[in-house]
């Protein structure tokens, strides 16, 4: 009986090849392998899988309990799983079950600490570190490692520092990745594993692992007890290299490894493939126990022959895909720049550090941009694994896989635009999944805004990412499909006692542009029970653009909406009630975020069609005498609308349309029983507050505006005449032109009237008043466009130039005629 312990550095491609090589020489009877050994059932599963891939383990019913074992091609635990199967070894997972290491996580991920299944972000492990990852909300390494903890071989228990560091500041390195790469990775596979487990156990003398540690590594000597117990003559033990010391030499007794791994708490955990990406391999996006630059590592380890010379060659080719020149003569002088600098160094190799000098230098031209370019592409690297379809799935992670299939939207790591046509059923229907996955916190793909104006066209961005499939895992038990899943969710949002007005009306937005008529009328429900409950006309308005675009939605998705006109013209009524009460007494700051939910009610009103006549039977002409408070319908009812119960409740007065309590139908109606336009309800609401003599001058001046372009109004030059007299106060009016001219400047190219009485009231000005109200007429102005500055200017100077004109231009002895003709007309003599 022989074991063979094979110290690694997790992700390093010299010992994946090493590890590959010294298997194929053992030819052992069974491959011990550090993970989670619930997972030896998935074994079968490596041979259909593309790299690079990970294990998940979770916690039914509690998504925060999780982590991830991550695989690359260049990852020797891969090799070596690889080689299992295709010579028909058995392969095992020896490290401590994820029931008991996910039973310590806590039930909710530390919002401050990294996500789960994650390390501290930016802090790159030392090799031999496991696969695996912490618990969440841990700050720890996997092995117990500290960042920036104490020393190799401090005896302090449960705190070691970087033990590579240590090897490699014995050897005169002050870099510990540099080290490790010219003494293994850079060796062609010619790893020294005895030598690298007779470093290890010198770094180790004197450490006392914690007790999480010393249970993992407890575990890992029960399994190699149990592979020699059933007969297994030739073992290999793959492993971290700081592992090897407690796997080698004399080991614990089994009562001590038992005593350590008694009382252990146990959870029910599920594991399954999912895919990985590089990107989540490299440090900087938070995955601590992996490498940052995953790219240049396949490099490696896929082309040992000549590997500068062809990396660097694959530099050109990218940097000349985005247009920039770069000759076969910068690839030559760049290849013998980065051996240079490996020769100046000591290197065998020219590293990563080498190559990125000699590209930057030379292919790039000092360009850090074009650097950034081949970091991204090369070095990071964007490939996406693949999971086979025999791979244990959720039934919902299952239909949204055959979903992809369908719809030809395949999974990728790297940002894909695209534009959708909505009157194409096949983009149609993608359209539906991407937000039916927003609505089951899959960001997948994230909306762009349309260049555009057609309501038809949606341009998204697509980017899958493995937390993705975790996502899914979680709400696995909403629906085994994505729109049952995505309408349970909708229902569980609304019914949740923190769900604000805002909230729903962005939940009947989600459900309409999703597809999911079965969960509307629930989310609707909601939505007129909290509209009816919300007192505050902020809420009112913020909310009423979103539905009213979700009313519209029908009109190019083919999905109906019904039930929401009645909801949008309650909430409509109840705006134009509250309305005047809340523009009153208002600072500046209030007055301006007042003004931006007027005008996004105004867009909104715009987009509302008028009802049409005579539909209602409870609409009759008006009686000669105001209706009772019980009997008159809201203006501008819809064909559902009658008049709430005496006593009802806010859901009821909500459902039947009625005004908030304590509103009397004689303060909301105009003219009682009449059918009248939301539009028309809108602007006599605008056109009734301008008048008052109580308003902020931004909102009577953007007030003004809005009636005015609405043709609303034919009296503007007399309001503006009024609003920048003498008698006004220079602050208050240019308040006044700021609202007034919030809409554009046009309006001041093409009517010389008001144009002039913008120029006359500021000419009238004093110099003290002038600086008083520059802050305000510089931000007015300079929200214009620069073409609509220069025509205001070119008239002016064109008005002025004319009167001057005007002035020089007079003929008095050729006007003598005429004025003498005028004075004997009306009685005059003649001077």
């Amino acid at each position: 009986m022989s074991v063979s312990v094979l110290g690694v550095r997790h992700h390093g491609p010299g010992s994946a090849r090493a590890v590959r090589r010294e298997l194929e020489r053992l030819r052992p009877d069974v491959i011990l392998i550090e993970g989670p050994p619930e997972a030896d059932a998935l074994v079968t599963h490596a041979p259909g899988l593309e790299p690079p891939v990970a294990l998940l383990a979770h916690v039914p019913g509690a998504p925060a309990r999780a982590a991830f074992w991550p695989f690359a091609e260049f990852s020797p635990e891969w090799q070596a799983i690889r080689y299992g199967t295709s010579a028909g070894v058995p392969v095992r997972f020896c490290d401590l079950p994820a029931a008991h290491s996910l039973a310590d996580a806590p039930p909710e991920a530390d919002p401050g600490g990294p996500e789960p299944g994650t390390e501290p972000p930016g802090t790159a492990a030392p090799a031999g570190v496991t696969p695996g990852t912490a618990v969440p909300g841990g700050g720890a390494g996997p092995d117990g490692v500290a960042p920036g903890g104490p020393g190799a071989g401090a005896a302090v228990t449960g705190m070691r520092g970087d033990p590579i560091g240590a090897l490699a500041g014995a050897a005169g390195y002050d870099d510990p990745e540099r080290w490790w790469e010219d003494v293994v990775e850079h060796r062609g596979g010619d790893t020294p594993f005895e030598v690298i487990a007779e470093a290890m156990a010198a770094v180790r003398e004197g450490y006392r692992p914690d007790e999480r540690e010393a249970r993992r590594e407890a575990y890992m000597r029960k399994t190699l007890r149990a592979a020699i117990k059933q007969g297994f003559g030739r073992i290999a033990v793959v492993c971290g290299a700081w592992h090897v010391p407690a796997l080698t030499g004399p080991l614990p007794s089994v009562t001590a490894d038992n005593a350590v791994l008694r009382g252990l708490s146990k959870v029910k955990a599920e594991l399954t493939w999912v895919p990985w990406t590089y990107g989540r391999l490299a440090s900087w996006s938070g995955y601590g126990a992996g490498i940052t630059s995953p790219g240049w590592y396949h490099h490696l380890f896929d082309t040992p022959d000549r590997p500068v010379e062809r990396w660097l060659a694959a530099a050109a080719a990218v940097l000349r895909d985005e247009g920039l020149a770069v000759s076969s003569a910068h690839v030559i002088e760049s290849v013998r720049l980065a051996g240079s600098l490996a020769a100046l160094r000591g290197r065998p190799l020219a590293g990563l550090g080498e190559v990125t000098e000699a590209a930057r230098a030379v292919l790039c031209e000092g360009d850090d941009l074009a650097v950034e370019l081949i970091q991204r592409r090369m070095v990071v690297g964007d490939r996406l694994g693949h999971v086979s379809d025999g791979t244990p799935m959720v039934p919902l992670q299952r239909d949204l896989r055959d979903r992809q299939r369908r719809l030809k939207l395949r999974p990728e790591a790297l940002d894909r635009e695209i534009d959708l046509d909505l009157r194409k059923p096949l983009d149609l229907d993608r359209s539906h999944l991407l937000h039916r996955l927003r609505l089951l916190g899959v960001g997948w793909g994230t909306p762009v805004r349309a260049r555009g104006k057609g309501t038809f066209r949606e341009t998204w961005t697509l980017q899958w990412r493995p937390e993705h499939d975790l996502a899914l895992i979680e709400h696995a038990a909403l629906g085994t499909t994505v729109p049952s899943a995505a309408a349970q969710r909708a229902g569980d949002l609304a019914g949740a006692p923190s769900a604000t007005l805002a909230d729903l009306t962005s939940l009947v937005e989600q459900c309409l542009l999703a597809d999911l008529p079965q969960a509307l009328p629930g989310v609707l429900a909601a939505l007129s029970a909290k509209a009816a409950l919300d007192t505050d006309v902020t809420h009112l308005m913020a909310a009423l653009p979103a539905m009213v675009r979700a009313h519209r939605y029908g009109d190019v998705r083919g999905t109906s909406a019904d039930g929401l006109a009645v909801i949008v013209r309650s909430m409509l009524e109840r705006i134009c009630v509250g309305l005047p009460v809340a523009v009153t007494g208002l600072d500046d700051d209030a007055a301006a975020d007042l003004l931006k939910h007027v005008d996004a009610v105004h867009s909104a009103v715009a987009l509302l069609t008028d009802p049409p006549e005579n539909t209602s039977p409870q609409r009759t002409a008006a009686p000669e005498t105001a209706p009772s408070e019980e009997t008159a319908a809201p203006e501008g009812a819809g064909p559902e609308e009658t008049a709430a119960p005496e006593g009802a409740g806010p859901e009821e007065r909500a459902a039947s349309g009625a005004p908030p309590s304590g509103v009397a139908r004689s303060e909301v109606v105009e003219e009682a029983g009449s059918a009248v336009s939301p539009r028309g309800r809108w602007m006599g609401t605008l056109r009734g507050i301008s008048d008052r003599q109580d308003l902020h001058g931004l909102i009577e001046g953007r007030l003004t505006r809005i009636l005015l372009d609405s043709g609303e109004l034919d009296d503007a030059g007399d309001r503006m005449s009024r609003a920048m007299s003498r008698g006004q106060a220079p602050a208050r009016a240019a308040a006044w032109v700021e609202g007034f001219l919030s809409g554009g400047g046009l309006l001041l190219v093409h009517d010389p009237r008001l144009l002039g009485l913008v120029d006359d009231w500021l000419t009238g000005l004093s110099g003290e008043q002038f600086v008083d109200v520059l802050p305000l007429l510089r931000r007015t102005f300079g929200g214009f466009a620069a073409p609509e500055r220069r025509s205001i200017g070119e008239r002016l100077r064109s008005a002025g130039r004319d009167d001057a004109d005007r002035e020089q231009d007079v003929d008095e002895h050729r006007a003598a005629a005429a004025v003498a003709t005028v004075l004997s007309i009306i009685g005059g003599t003649d001077g």
